[in-house]
């Protein structure tokens, strides 16, 4: 949300009155508890339904902070006093990205435990957790809860390896919630390539292209969408008007993603046995911009992330060869840095 208090007041106002209903936040989202609290002022917070979330693996507000049930008390209460809220309607276990991380959480007089007696007095309406963990784990877990009530995926054009979770959640009557539905704004970037699939499958650009995919998977309960500006707020819900893609039209995007998988997998696949580079070039970032650029088309926004990079860029290339000689794909790395002067550099 903007940094500026009002205009992110405006903003969340703006959007819950265009028809926006469920708000998601974190303690560990700076102050955008705070400034949902304030938005929900004047008679707004019974038009919604809000969701906040903590854990001390991603952030520890005090130094003593864990996954214990009178931990996940103090952050919860903390939490409503932020918000400005009696009740909260949904509390999640703060992604768990690991077996270890999800033992802590449903340990004996762990988070779950307090989070559950948070409803059982009537402070927490619904329970459940988001997760960047492997989809095998994933589906192990929904397998032994019987407390969670949603689940918060990734899930996007880009990135499909949770579909078979959100099937599973669906199936067992598991809210299933999305976030990254434009691949982290990625798929709002300038593309020809993503303009021209578009225009194939009937869509007005790339982030209306990627909202209406996450919308066409029936597994689907809703998405949650990073705003910024009122526009971003009409953009998407004009999405969601639109409609979900038909058969064909998915057919045709998958196809056309299944292709640039196909030939990602014979280009980088970051597997990063070049590093380290002898002269400190992050080889995988610098080939990763490359295929971007070429497969994808997003020349001006790879440009931009190549010239922030903090380490040496491919002019710093001593063509020593080392990389060549540890690379599995047996990639012309050297001459792809040389690309990369060519596609990226600011021109003499």
């Amino acid at each position: 949300m903007p940094h500026d208090t009002d205009e992110a007041v405006a903003l969340v106002r703006h959007a819950i009155d265009s028809g926006m209903r469920y708000i998601d936040t974190s303690r560990g989202y700076g102050e955008s508890e705070w400034a949902i609290g304030l938005a929900l002022q004047d008679g707004y917070r019974k038009r919604v339904l809000l969701s906040t979330k903590w854990s001390p693996w991603v952030v520890k507000i005090q130094p003593g902070d864990d996954a214990s049930s009178d931990c996940v008390r103090r952050r919860i209460e903390e939490s409503m006093r932020r918000l400005r809220v009696d009740v909260l309607d949904f509390y999640q276990v703060w992604n768990i990205s690991s077996p270890e991380q999800y033992a802590q959480a449903v340990a004996r007089g762990g988070m779950v435990a307090g989070i559950l007696k948070a409803r059982d007095e009537g402070l927490v309406r619904h329970v459940g957790f988001t997760a960047h963990d492997t989809p095998e784990n994933l589906l192990r877990y929904l397998g032994e809860t019987d407390w969670a009530e949603v689940i918060l995926l990734s899930y996007n054009l880009l990135d499909v390896r949770y579909a078979p979770v959100l099937e599973a959640a669906h199936r067992k009557g598991i809210g299933t919630i999305v976030m990254n539905p434009v691949g982290g704004g990625r798929l709002a970037h300038e593309s020809h390539v993503l303009r021209n699939l578009a225009a194939k499958v009937g869509a007005v650009s790339g982030a209306d292209l990627a909202i209406r995919y996450v919308r066409s998977n029936p597994d689907i309960d809703t998405l949650i969408s990073g705003l910024t500006r009122l526009s971003d707020v009409d953009d998407t819900l004009a999405s969601v008007e639109r409609g979900p893609f038909g058969p064909d039209a998915l057919e045709e995007m998958h196809r056309f993603i299944s292709g640039i998988r196909l030939e990602a997998s014979a280009f980088c696949t970051q597997c990063r046995y070049c590093q380290p580079c002898p002269a400190g070039i992050d080889i995988p970032a610098i080939m990763n911009l490359i295929f971007d650029a070429r497969h994808w088309g997003w020349e001006a926004e790879s440009r931009r992330r190549y010239q922030a990079l903090n380490k040496p860029r491919a002019e710093a290339c001593t063509r020593c060869g080392a990389c060549e000689k540890k690379c599995p794909q047996k990639l012309a790395i050297m001459a792809s840095l040389q690309d990369a002067i060519a596609l990226f550099e600011p021109k003499a």
